[in-house]
C-alpha cells in the first residue's frame, strides 16, 4: 500500500510541505482539506512521484515509488490531476481507453471496461461525443472514467489519487462522483481525494487530513477533524457543527 514517511517537499529555498506521515488503507477514502496554498496538490504530486521528496520517502508496497517501472506502477497507481486537458478531437471512448494503455487485456475486454467506467462516472451517455465539444464538467467526468478504467474494477493493492474531482460539477454530479469513488474503495482500493467542500468530505471520507501552511493541523475521523476549533484556526471560519439528521455524520453550517 502507499505510505509517506516524514515527507517534505521544497520549492527553491522554501519548504512547502513537511511532517507528513500517512498510510492509505485498502477500502478507505482519505480526504485532504485545507485553504488555498495549504499544500494539498503538492502532497498529491509528491505521493504520485511527480514531485521529488526533499526529505522522507514514499513507498508503494514497501518499495520506493521511484523503484517502480512506469507500466507496472500505472497498473497500481492512478492519478486524476486538478486540471486535465486534451487538444485533439478524440471520441469520449478513446479518451477513457487511454487508461487501459498499461494493460494487455485485449480490445474486447478493454471496450467492456471503458463502458463500465463511463457508467460509474455517470458519463455513459457521452459515448460517441467529440471530447472538444464537451462542457468542463463533462470533461471532468470523462477523465474520472479514464482513471477508473486504469485500475478497473479496483482491488486491494491499488491506489487512486484524485485532486478536486468535484470542482466543476453541479451538486448532483458532485455526489455521483464521490459515490463512484466510495464504491471503488469498497472494492478494496485505497483512495485519496482532495476536497474543498467540508460537508462532502464529512459524508464520503473515512479519515481526513487538514493541512495548514504545508503541515498537518489535524488528522483523524470526520468527527475528530471537523470541529469548530480547527476549522476556525485553519480557515478563519466560524461554524456550527451539527449532526446530519439521517446519516449522523458532522454537518457544517457557517455562522
Amino acid at each position: 500500500m502507499l505510505r509517506a514517511e516524514n515527507l517534505a517537499v521544497q520549492r527553491g529555498p522554501c519548504t512547502v510541505l513537511a511532517d507528513i506521515h500517512l498510510e492509505l488503507r485498502p477500502g478507505e477514502v482519505l480526504g485532504v482539506l485545507g485553504p488555498n496554498g495549504a499544500g494539498k496538490s503538492t502532497l498529491l504530486a509528491a505521493l504520485s512521484g511527480e514531485l521529488p521528496a526533499a526529505h522522507g520517502r514514499v513507498l508503494l508496497d514497501e518499495r520506493p515509488l521511484s523503484a517502480w517501472h512506469g507500466p507496472e506502477r500505472a497498473r497500481r497507481l492512478a492519478v486524476l490531476p486538478q486540471t486535465s486537458s486534451l487538444g485533439f478531437a478524440f471520441r469520449v471512448e478513446e479518451v477513457v481507453s487511454m487508461g487501459r494503455l498499461p494493460h494487455a487485456t485485449g480490445r474486447t475486454r478493454d471496450a467492456e471496461i471503458v463502458g463500465e467506467a463511463l457508467a460509474a462516472a455517470d458519463a455513459a451517455h457521452l459515448a460517441g461525443r467529440n471530447y472538444l465539444e464537451l462542457s468542463g464538467g463533462e470533461r471532468q467526468r470523462v477523465h474520472l472514467a479514464r482513471v477508473l478504467a486504469q485500475l478497473w474494477p479496483g482491488g486491494e493493492g491499488q491506489v487512486l489519487l484524485l485532486d478536486e474531482p468535484t470542482s466543476m460539477l453541479d451538486p448532483l454530479h458532485q455526489h455521483t462522483t464521490l459515490q463512484a469513488t466510495r464504491a471503488f474503495a469498497e472494492q478494496g482500493a485505497a483512495v485519496l481525494v482532495i476536497l474543498h467542500d467540508l460537508n462532502l468530505a464529512a459524508r464520503y471520507c473515512d479519515r481526513l487530513l487538514l493541512l495548514e501552511h504545508g503541515r498537518p493541523h489535524a488528522f483523524g475521523t470526520p468527527d475528530e477533524v471537523l470541529r469548530a476549533e480547527p476549522l476556525r484556526a485553519v480557515f478563519g471560519l466560524e461554524v456550527l457543527v451539527q449532526r446530519h439528521p439521517e446519516r449522523g455524520h458532522p454537518l457544517i453550517v457557517a455562522r
